[in-house]
């Protein structure tokens, strides 16, 4: 019985390196958050970083979601299996939640984003979720940012998917509603809300088409620009900030889905010594009253 009490003893010890960080001293763990930015088919490397997460351990206690950042929170939120995920994310095209309807106000119709999500959960209302989600939008009226934490799912997420010029926006609530990326490029603000005290971000740089094909690359050609001007806050609220390489990847590229896993993997897994080393530091000690 020993060397099967030894075995065990030391199985302890390796799964307390796994979920602590070296030297941390064992107490409550922190609230972690995470926030996923969007990227169209670029966000597809979101499951490569929840799949990381998951095999070292790491729990999120609460995740919010930009755009297609706001999809993957929602079904990981709903509990949906990261393989389903990645096993619908592979016959994915545009068609799926999008339309082409040319109007004054958008060339496409985001309508059938309620339909893609419910494909992967049942869950419609925000209070059915197993884990507490911020979906961000932007409200074009004034300019700034909202989040949805409450009540239907679908409309807040094909709010913060109206990509502006591209799909009409959305109204919701008094809100009329574009893409999160331009007010909260990455939804820290959200996560925060919502309880964190550790947030991971994730942020997609989006590659620069040197030929722009088609109207759908000049709008992303024109956001790239914009991205690389844009107010860069988050970075300063975040505890740590893991960007995948994505930057060869078109923004209709779901074909390459695989790749985009890995190189969520790849990212993630460069990532876990300081997120270990992060939860850790903001462990809260337990300590026994004295007699």
């Amino acid at each position: 019985m020993a060397p099967v009490f030894e075995w065990l003893q030391t199985a302890a010890e390796k799964f307390k390196e796994l979920a602590y960080a070296e030297g941390a001293t064992p107490g409550e763990m922190p609230r972690v958050g995470l926030a996923l930015s969007g990227g169209f088919a670029r966000g597809i490397s979101h499951i490569g970083v929840l799949r990381v997460l998951e095999d070292a351990g790491i729990k999120i206690d609460v995740i919010a979601g930009t755009s297609v950042g706001a999809l993957i929170a929602a079904c990981y939120a709903a509990g949906v299996p990261l393989a389903e995920m990645e096993k619908l994310a592979k016959k994915t095209s545009f068609t799926d939640f999008g339309r082409w309807t040319p109007s004054w106000m958008g060339l496409a119709t985001n309508k059938r984003m309620e339909a893609y999500l419910a494909r992967l959960t049942p869950c419609t209302q925000f209070e059915q979720l197993k884990i507490p989600l911020a979906i961000a939008a932007t409200d074009l009226s004034k300019g700034e940012a909202v989040y949805f934490t409450s009540g239907p799912i679908g409309l807040a997420l094909r709010g913060s998917c109206a990509y502006p010029g591209l799909f009409v926006p959305i109204e919701h609530l008094g809100c009329t509603l574009v893409d999160g990326f331009l007010t909260a490029p990455v939804p820290v603000e959200g996560a925060i809300q919502l309880g964190a005290e550790v947030v991971i971000s994730v942020y997609l740089e989006a590659g620069v088409v040197e030929s722009p094909r088609t109207v759908g690359d000049v709008i992303s050609r024109s956001f790239t620009v914009i991205q690389r001007h844009a107010d860069m806050r988050w970075r300063q609220k975040s505890d740590v900030i893991i960007e995948p390489d994505v930057r060869e990847f078109l923004w209709a590229d779901f074909s390459r889905s695989t790749e985009l896993i890995a190189a969520g993997e790849s990212a993630t897994v460069g990532a876990l010594k300081q997120i270990r080393a992060v939860i850790a530091s903001k462990r809260k000690v337990i300590t026994k009253p004295s007699a």
